[in-house]
């Protein structure tokens, strides 16, 4: 099995083997891009890298150091999509992100998972499943989205939730685990329209 199959396969959610030389070599060389990106001050040079690293950025990607992802050729994300501070992204199954997504500090996306016969799992065992975000959301802070969960467009993930089943579009959802608060609504509008309102104070 070529490594285009290897990642198809695992893309199944069948159990795979995690210590396939195929895959370290592509999980190191990943692991060698990320270090070099974190420590890169430019963002638009660090940027570049970045788009580099994973399967597709749209336009005008952002990334904080430090940023950690398993084989970055799993992770799509749409235009003006923001990770703050210590993002990880294991994808072993393909992750994509929408457009106008921000990320908090830590927040982790995981597709992957050990399987839980020890001796299975003490020989590489594992199995992966894919995460789907939509647009306009934004994960807050050490938010961690585990495999197989996709969460719609415009909602907002509560600090320190754990995400482990889908979360509908246009809601507030909290927790751990993670469930819906209440929807999003026009009474949620301040009219901030992009300008200073402290400028007149």
């Amino acid at each position: 099995m070529n490594l285009e199959e290897k990642f198809a396969y695992m893309a199944t959610g069948h159990p795979y083997d995690d210590l396939d030389p195929k895959l370290m070599k592509v999980r190191e060389n990943a692991t060698t891009m990320t270090q070099r990106l974190n420590t890169i001050n430019d963002p638009e040079q660090r940027n570049v890298l970045f788009t580099q690293l994973i399967g597709h950025a749209g336009e005008a990607p952002f990334v904080e150091p430090n940023f950690r992802c398993e084989f970055g050729r799993n992770i799509n994300v749409g235009d003006h999509f923001y990770a703050n501070y210590d993002c990880v992204m294991l994808d072993g199954a393909p992750i994509t992100i929408g457009a106008h997504v921000l990320f908090g500090p830590k927040v982790g996306l995981y597709t992957s998972n050990h399987l839980f016969d020890p001796v299975e799992r003490r020989t590489g065992g594992c199995t992966a499943r894919p995460i789907t975000i939509g647009d306009d959301v934004w994960l807050a802070a050490n938010v961690t989205v585990l495999p197989g969960v996709s969460i719609g467009s415009n909602v907002i993930i509560g600090a320190g939730s754990v995400v482990t089943s889908d979360i509908p579009s246009n809601v507030i959802a909290v927790g751990n685990p993670c469930h819906v608060l209440r929807e999003i609504t026009a009474a949620d509008r301040t009219g901030f329209n992009g300008q200073d309102f402290s400028a007149g104070i």
